[in-house]
């Protein structure tokens, strides 16, 4: 069964830096694709930053700049720098895995920007 297991939310003052982490367990196929997304009460889920098992990154126009995504084929892990944080990137973050035609989510991690 694969699982996703998210680790790294948590409390930070704006201007202030976080990294998740996400590894990938249960499967011994390397994922296609990895990212993160985010889900505010009341909306849609977004995505943040992907990264494929090529390298290539995408990163949604709000986070530009200030997130770097980064990943591990080997460990099937991918990781997002926060930096510059701002109250409105509060919100829950998932970590996504496409591994052949499947897709798979984390639980998702808090992350809250006090300012």
């Amino acid at each position: 069964q694969v699982q996703l297991v998210e680790s790294g939310g948590g409390l930070v003052q704006a201007g202030g830096s976080l990294r998740l982490s996400c590894a990938v367990s249960g499967s011994i196929v390397s994922p296609n694709r990895m990212g993160w997304y985010r889900q505010a009460p009341g909306k849609q889920r977004e995505l943040v930053a992907s990264i494929t098992r090529l390298g290539s990154t995408n990163y949604a126009d709000s986070v530009k700049g200030r997130f770097t995504i980064s990943g591990d084929n080997a460990k099937k892990r991918v990781y997002l720098e926060m930096n510059s944080l701002k109250p409105e990137d509060t919100v829950v973050y998932y970590c996504n895995a496409v591994i052949g035609n499947r897709e798979y989510w984390g639980q998702g991690t808090q992350v809250t920007v006090s300012s």
